[in-house]
């Protein structure tokens, strides 16, 4: 069942942990010509409606000759966010940051609550997005790309990711980063999904920005923290850009390099 809420507080980061296995090599990459777009999926291992969600992103970018999509036309992001954990669950991947940025997408929508599965495309919400959202994602990419950004990723290190991005679009327009992990699962013991085994890709680890862009763009190089039980190769850097207005101008991810 779905379950409405109303809008929650603004709330603090993960915090940083420790190291995994380095890799010998860098990687790069950079945005198309094209506007790429952002799939954002508002989730939560409390909520009983959202595990057919998850899976649904896994599916929208499951990366094979058979799939209709790839990377570059969208970069899926799981957010679990933390409203669900009052039932006696409490998600591990949960971050109130994601709730607040779940309330301010709404807001920007004259929403009065907020609830979980719900899934944004390019900054907007997708009520019905098991019918709507691949077309939603093609319309997007049928739009010339107003922003750039390209991004390099360099071996682990024992202080974690070292990434560098540089974006350029409108002045005002803010630049976000963030550290996502596949291939997690998490055995569920109270709550709704109590005695399921949970299957999560895409899920954000760590959120980095606002970043505003002057006239000349922005270029930024970050440590971005990597959990301690992370494997190297279920990593990756998405990044994007944001009008004031929650319109997104330009996405990117990038895997760990392999």
């Amino acid at each position: 069942m779905v379950r409405h809420f109303l809008l929650s507080a603004l709330g603090s980061f993960l915090l940083p942990a420790t190291l995994a296995t380095a890799s010998a090599q860098s990687c790069h990459k950079s945005s198309p010509a094209h506007t790429v777009a952002l799939v954002e999926l508002y989730t939560s291992e409390g909520c009983s409606s959202c595990p057919p969600a998850d899976n649904f992103l896994r599916d929208l970018a499951h990366q094979s000759a058979a799939s209709d999509l790839n990377a570059q036309q969208l970069v899926p992001l799981a957010l679990h966010v933390d409203y669900w954990d009052y039932i006696g669950w409490k998600d591990r991947f949960a971050n109130p940051v994601f709730t607040a940025r779940q309330r301010w997408l709404s807001a920007l929508a004259t929403s009065h609550t907020i609830y979980t599965p719900e899934l944004f495309v390019g900054g907007r919400a997708q009520p019905n997005w098991q019918r709507d959202s691949r077309a939603a994602i093609r319309q997007i990419n049928a739009t010339p790309a107003v922003a750039h950004i390209a991004l390099s990723l360099a071996p682990l290190d024992a202080a974690g990711l070292p990434i560098d991005v540089s974006a350029s679009g409108p002045a005002g327009a803010q630049l976000f980063l963030a550290l996502f992990e596949n291939a997690l699962t998490s055995d569920v013991r109270m709550g709704e999904n109590s005695g399921v085994r949970l299957r999560h890709d895409y899920v954000v680890r760590e959120w980095v920005g606002p970043f505003v862009l002057s006239q000349n763009g922005v270029a930024l190089h970050r440590t971005l923290s990597v959990p301690a039980a992370s494997q190297r190769t279920s990593l990756g850097v998405a990044a994007f850009i944001q009008s004031p207005s929650g319109a997104i101008l330009q996405a990117l991810a990038l895997p760990s390099c392999s």
